[in-house]
């Protein structure tokens, strides 16, 4: 072979981090041949013994891999054979590297898809934390970017609580469709080697096995669902760091990050960045172009395997440490937050945010809501024109728009009181929200 062509082909220098995997996958699937009598016991055993040394020398960091090692199947097997011999050249009988790849992906999923789960359960626990020790900030709701309403920090918290919740579901649904096992199926058609699926399986803790030996070595299917949910994971870490870029700044003052998770400027003194947010924010476009990338490589492949496949790994590789940095670092950022409390209600307090609050409290005095909302937009309109807030109108100002007008108009402008009108589940009430941190700490991360 030409020796461009090694080069251009070789994997070794990024499959090599499946090692753990393929061990794995190769000594169980030794005490299966053993097992069915297609090698001798003491075989077997020399194997597993010799696999087991070479694992425990990658791990030391006493392991060569040399260039002539394609990539990391034939690196062990290679490896093997020269430790124990002929009986290394038999591990590779019934299985392919096409299904032994399959394997490896699908045991390395499971592991990262429990470390994904438990990162994204501890930065729900920090929110719900967050959540109870802001319960009585008032702050303003945005929508378009634009004051809305009063609400309370700790609904705005438990919202995200909620997206990364969902997250989490996603990696645990996309567990189980990883959770199938593919050794066996060879290179596309099986095997007529006497073979035990089963048993591999049940050594390496899968519940099911692939039904079609076709499908199973060109499947990647697990692969992108697993990038799918760390994308989306991204665009819910991405959203709450664009806020926390905007709120950070002078213009809002909602938030100040520890200096732990803010940088410095190379030349302005003064300068506080919030870097950390900014970079998961950026992290986010490349998790979705790992994602896109896998999606092309797999829309055109004809059955079966393709050297095609080899590309998903760098990109899944790279997907699952930028999922995994990001998850930590902005645990450790929303963590250490000190949130401007007075600053938040002000801002709140400002841009007659409780419009709303006065149109419904027409409502109830039996005015439809049109009717309602529009004599409220013509008060706002009154008071923009006059410099003036809700709180410095006189009832006799009030009563040109809505003549009916009594004192008891007067509680709808308290920003403080607004957000516990909503007390419907889901509303950001303060009894609404303990009721959910509650529900929340009963059912645990089900």
């Amino acid at each position: 072979m030409d020796s461009r062509v090694e080069d251009f082909t070789a994997s070794i220098h990024f499959d090599r981090r499946l090692y753990r995997y393929d061990i794995e996958g190769s000594m169980a699937h030794a005490a299966m041949l053993a097992k069915q009598g297609v090698i001798t016991p003491e075989e077997g055993e020399s194997i597993v013994t010799g696999l087991r040394s070479i694992l425990e020398d990658i791990e030391r960091g006493d392991f060569e891999f040399r260039p002539e090692h394609e990539d990391i199947h034939m690196a062990v097997e290679a490896a093997l054979v020269d430790r124990i011999g002929d009986a290394g050249e038999k591990l590779h009988t019934g299985r392919s590297r096409n299904d032994q790849v399959a394997l490896d992906i699908r045991l390395f999923l499971r592991d990262e898809i429990a470390a994904a789960v438990k990162r994204l359960e501890k930065l729900m626990e920090t929110l719900v934390q967050k959540a109870e020790e802001e319960i009585d900030t008032i702050m303003p709701g945005f929508t378009h970017l634009q004051k809305a309403q009063p609400v309370r920090l700790s609904h705005y918290l438990l919202a995200y609580r909620e997206m990364f919740f969902r997250d989490r579901e996603r990696f645990l649904s996309c567990l189980e469709r990883v959770n199938v096992m593919p050794l066996g199926s060879a290179a596309l058609a099986g095997t007529s080697i006497p073979i035990d699926r089963a048993f591999v399986a049940e050594l390496l803790n899968f519940p099911r096995l692939s039904a079609n030996s076709m499908d199973a070595v060109s499947d990647r299917d697990c692969a992108a669902e697993f990038m799918f949910a760390a994308a989306l994971t991204m665009a819910h870490l991405s959203r709450f760091c664009e806020d926390l870029v905007i709120w950070t700044s002078d213009q809002f003052g909602f938030v100040e990050m520890a200096d732990s998770f803010s940088t410095g400027s190379s030349l302005m003194p003064q300068k506080k960045n919030p870097d950390v947010a900014e970079l998961v924010r950026g992290k986010t476009g490349r998790v979705y172009g790992n994602l896109v990338s896998l999606l092309t490589i797999l829309k055109g492949l004809p059955m079966t395997y393709n050297r095609d496949l080899q590309e998903d790994k760098e990109a899944l590789f790279d997907t699952v440490d930028t999922l995994s940095s990001s998850l930590e670092v902005f645990e450790g950022m929303v963590a250490t937050l000190v949130f401007n409390r007075d600053r938040m209600l002000e801002e709140a307090a400002a841009g007659y945010t409780t419009a709303t609050d006065l149109a419904e409290y027409l409502v109830t005095r039996g005015v439809p809501f049109r009717s309602a909302h529009h004599i409220v937009g013509r008060l706002v309109g009154y008071c923009i024109e006059r410099n003036i807030d809700f709180s410095d109108l006189e009832l006799n100002e009030i009563r040109r728009f809505y003549p009916p007008a009594d004192e008891s108009i007067f509680n709808c402008f308290s920003v403080e009181a607004s957000p516990d009108r909503r007390t419907a589940v889901g509303g950001t009430a303060r009894s609404a929200i303990l009721q959910r941190i509650r529900e929340i700490k009963e059912a645990g991360h089900e």
